[in-house]
């Protein structure tokens, strides 16, 4: 399947005590950290597109927009998916989710832009040289 609409990948993690709020700083108490839940759901859906991608292309994320709706405790599984929902040139936009053994635990959209890696790497080299 190219990259289009109704593309969609699924990751299964499991919360280990680097990923908790408790130990990235996020929060006090060992459960997912909500910054690690949209790791997870970016990692997710760079995966999913980047096999329908040109030989020296990526993905970079550019938005998040997701809801951290119920706590994972530290060892629960977390289902994660990303269903492609829009294509609009380099623009992809995913609908992500994340679920636990129990209930929904994270849903929203992400956003990523197709890239060329080695002109990307050339504009981030004429920024620290100051260009």
């Amino acid at each position: 399947m190219p990259l289009e609409p109704g593309l969609s990948h699924e990751t299964t993690r499991v919360v280990a005590p680097e990923d908790t709020a408790q130990h990235i700083g996020s929060g006090s108490i060992a459960v997912l950290g909500t910054p690690i839940m949209i790791l997870w759901m970016e990692e997710t859906a760079l995966a999913a597109a980047q096999p329908w991608l040109a030989e020296g292309q990526t993905t970079v994320g550019t938005r998040v927009d997701v809801q951290h709706l119920a706590a994972t405790p530290l060892g629960g599984r977390v289902r994660v998916q990303a269903d492609l929902v829009e294509v609009k040139g380099r623009r992809l936009v995913w609908r992500v989710t994340a679920d636990d053994e129990h209930e929904r635990v994270g849903e929203g959209s992400h956003e990523r832009y197709i890239i060329d890696v080695a002109r990307f790497k050339e504009r981030l080299a004429a920024k620290q040289r100051g260009a």
